[in-house]
């Protein structure tokens, strides 16, 4: 286990870039952190999929808290919830995500493992 580690989204370990989503990433050794803005419009299915060649999300989502703005995500077997601001939960792996209404999403995400 590693000890205490210190990071900030103002100095990242590094910067995404998708459609209609930016992301601010630190490295916390095992685990990533993620500040993320993601425009109206935006939607995991169409502008994070195809770069990955997934149709749903892959990734373990241990923290998911929104700041601003309202996400939704739907599972593989249909379940979906919206998260506004103040929101908090996990989103396992085999999910699709999107932003909801006209107001920027900005969050956090912890992820086990991450984008590479």
């Amino acid at each position: 286990m590693a000890g205490l580690i210190r990071k900030s989204f103002d100095s990242p370990d590094d910067l995404r870039d998708f459609p209609r989503m930016k992301g601010a990433v630190v490295d916390l050794g095992g685990v990533k952190a993620w500040r993320l803005i993601a425009e109206p419009g935006w939607r995991w299915s169409e502008s994070v999929g195809p770069t990955m060649e997934k149709d749903v999300c892959p990734l373990n989502h241990v923290f998911w808290m929104v700041l601003k703005g309202r996400f939704a995500v739907r599972m593989e077997d249909g379940t979906t919830e919206e998260f506004g601001p103040g929101d908090v939960g996990r989103v396992p792996p085999g999910h699709d995500a999107w932003v909801v209404g006209d107001e920027p999403v900005v969050g956090i995400d912890i992820q086990a493992g991450g984008i590479d």
